[in-house]
């Protein structure tokens, strides 16, 4: 099928991109690395009249450490992201997490806006920036900024907190305190293109060999990033170890919200999930114990 017919804009400011989506409301998309829209379009789950393309927008661009963490901009390649210094060093989980998607030539087009931005239960990287305390930062038409907790920007399936006109700049990861540690595990049918069937984001901080704290996020078995809030309770004041990961990865299962469909029944993601939940805790725990974070 066709794209369809639309009018391109190429604007090279934040404000100018906020007012053309301002001016166009909900007629119009905007465009980063358009892995998302671009397939939309041409399957005709989505048709629009006007296209705004971020991508000649420098300010949106890079990863660089600020006071207190990361910022990483909305329109930096999912590739660049996974081989920056300061994402490997602070956040190897996402470094990871994002190695495990799609192919090489769809890592180097698509961002990790637009990754948030499109809303899709089974993105891979919203667990991750939701497992690691991030938050999104926006910019309305009338240029306010406000900054949204990752966990609280996907509202349902394709749907989030954005307004129209308005954009995500920046996704903002704080640093994360020591002992502490982060691992996504990811199953698909295949490797390279293929959907996540279930995808858990594990984070721990430890004291000594006890879990002090524990953020356990859940992918592509849910409406949005799930949290799997009775499995974090339960590991908290425990002895980090295959038995209590275990138990945990059992309660995980059970606060999943899967479907079934062609990549897999219900059923089939929550066994999944308990065994990927007890895989990350293991690997997050490896990490506070003296491993990078």
């Amino acid at each position: 099928m066709s794209l369809g017919s639309f009018n391109l804009h190429h604007p090279a400011t934040v404000a100018e991109a906020c007012a053309l989506g301002a001016r166009f409301g909900r007629t119009a998309a905007y465009l980063a690395g358009g892995t998302e829209l671009l397939v939309d379009l041409r399957s005709g789950r989505k048709a629009v009249a006007e296209v705004i393309a971020l991508g000649g927008i420098a300010e949106l661009r890079g990863v660089r450490a600020i006071k207190g963490g990361l910022e990483i901009g909305a329109t930096t390649p999912l590739a660049a992201i996974a081989e920056s210094p300061h994402v490997m060093a602070g956040f190897p989980a996402l470094s990871e997490g994002i190695a495990t998607m799609a192919g090489r030539q769809v890592r180097n087009l698509g961002t990790i806006g637009g990754n948030f931005s499109c809303g899709v239960p089974c993105s891979d990287t919203p667990p991750i920036v939701c497992a690691a305390g991030g938050r999104v930062a926006l910019v309305a038409p009338d240029g306010s900024e406000r900054e949204v907790a990752a966990r609280q920007f996907v509202l349902a399936p394709r749907v989030t907190v954005l307004q129209p006109g308005e954009i995500v700049t920046a996704i903002r990861l704080p640093e994360q305190p020591a002992r502490s540690g982060a691992s996504f595990q990811r199953f698909s049918l295949r490797r390279g293109s293929a959907l996540a069937v279930a995808s858990v984001v594990a984070w721990v901080r430890l004291e000594k060999d006890v879990v002090a704290e524990a953020r356990i996020y859940m992918g592509a078995v849910g409406p949005v990033p799930l949290q799997a809030a009775q499995a974090e309770a339960s590991l908290v004041g425990q002895a980090a170890g295959e038995a209590t990961f275990a138990a945990a990865g059992a309660l995980a299962a059970a606060e999943a919200q899967p479907i079934s469909d062609l990549r897999g029944s219900a059923q089939f993601r929550r066994e999944i999930v308990a065994v990927l939940t007890a895989r990350a805790l293991a690997a997050a725990a490896r990490r506070a114990e003296g491993g990078a974070r």
